[in-house]
């Protein structure tokens, strides 16, 4: 069985806080190739996951569309961190 929609974006924001490197210091992350702004495009993650952690914790349902949307772009995010060479 499929989880529903909450706990599918649930599991999402725990795996992309497991896979990306939020904790990385500044210095490492601005400190080598840049290819995009890798320090914005984590600032920018993290935000939305925090925006979507407060709507699951306020009982909001996100739609299918919103937890393609943040997995499209956790993707992007860490296929640009892997050019920066960061992951």
């Amino acid at each position: 069985m499929k989880p529903d929609a909450s706990k599918a974006m649930r599991q999402l924001i725990r795996d992309v806080r497991r896979t990306i490197p939020f904790d990385m210091p500044a210095a490492q992350v601005c400190g080598g190739l840049c290819v995009g702004c890798p320090k914005k495009l984590l600032n920018y993650l993290a935000d939305e996951l925090d925006h979507w952690q407060s709507c699951l914790d306020d009982g909001q349902v996100p739609r299918l569309g919103d937890l393609s949307r943040l997995g499209r772009c956790s993707q992007k995010v860490y296929s640009a961190l892997q050019k920066n060479q960061l992951v």
